[in-house]
């Protein structure tokens, strides 16, 4: 019996050897798998945490150098743009526009001329007034010939030119009837006042003016020129022997002057320059000497210049 309480002790101690030994055993087991996870999950947030501060420092540095160059570049031309426009505006302001004559064609001289002393305006505004109580007799005499041309040329039976003539003697009709009812304002008219900055030679002699004046001279030859084209054009028509002479327009030559600015005899001098060369080409169905551009024919630059020959006043 004393055997069997051993035995039975025995076994029973083994038993619950065996039992405690397999307990520790599958505890070990599942501790061992969370060590390992808790440590991998120890080391995947630092490639992570590695990674959310790397675009952070990569991000940074671009706004700001996006920002930095663009409004600079944005606000450098503005200013620059603007005072651009402003040049030309300020310089067409200080610029004095002529009330009868357009900006001269040629470059104007750079610095602004001294005005005149206020004597010598007032000798241009005495000579300019006894010139056209000239000139307004001159036009109702030539209205007079005029007319007197124009029954002759209906007689000939050259119709082209005497429409021609019509249209001539009405122009100065209506330069006649403007000078009449005018009342010029000399004293704010620039070419009293400006210094003359060129010269041209007529028949051995030089003139001296200023932009105005050559300005005027210019459109003397253009006006001579569009007018010698309809002359020589009307006798070609009419199958009239070629004579520029003849013409009324060219005896006249005031066609485009209003009194103004330069001498009466330069004026017919350069509009007859221009007529004749216009009635040659006009005669002959060319443009030798001119163009035709916009319904109006003009001299050539290049031919009025030399025809001309400003020079500059030093």
């Amino acid at each position: 019996m004393k055997v069997n309480v051993l035995n039975r002790i025995v076994v029973a101690a083994v038993i619950s050897a065996v039992s405690l030994v397999g307990v520790s055993i599958p505890t070990t087991a599942q501790e061992q798998p969370q060590r390992d996870q808790k440590q991998q999950e120890k080391q995947q947030p630092q490639p992570q945490r590695a990674q959310e501060q790397q675009p952070q420092r990569a991000q940074q540095p671009q706004p700001q150098r996006a920002q930095q160059p663009q409004p600079q570049r944005a606000q450098q031309p503005q200013p620059q743009r603007a005072q651009q426009q402003a040049q030309p505006q300020r310089a067409q302001k200080q610029q004095p526009q002529p009330q009868r004559a357009q900006q001269p064609q040629q470059g104007q001289p750079g610095q602004q001329r001294a005005r005149l002393s206020q004597q010598r305006q007032q000798q241009l505004i005495g000579q300019q007034q006894q010139q056209l109580t000239q000139y307004r007799q001159h036009l109702d005499q030539q209205q007079r010939v005029g007319q007197q041309r124009t029954a002759a040329l209906q007689k000939q039976g050259r119709m082209a030119q005497y429409r021609f003539q019509q249209q001539y003697s009405e122009h100065l009709r209506q330069q006649d009837m403007s000078l009449q009812n005018e009342r010029h304002d000399y004293d704010n008219d620039p070419y009293f006042y400006t210094a003359p900055n060129y010269r041209y030679n007529r028949g051995g002699r030089y003139y001296e003016t200023n932009e105005y004046g050559a300005d005027l001279l210019r459109k003397a030859m253009n006006y001579g020129y569009e007018e010698g084209f309809r002359a020589g054009q009307a006798d070609r028509q009419d199958g009239w022997a070629s004579s520029y002479q003849d013409s009324y327009a060219y005896q006249d030559a005031n066609y485009g002057y209003d009194g103004y600015y330069v001498a009466q005899d330069d004026y017919n001098y350069y509009f007859r320059e221009g007529f004749r060369r216009g009635y040659e080409d006009g005669y002959n169905n060319r443009y030798q000497y001119g163009r035709y551009s916009g319904g109006n024919y003009t001299i050539l630059d290049a031919i009025s210049a030399s025809i001309l020959g400003l020079q500059s006043l030093p």
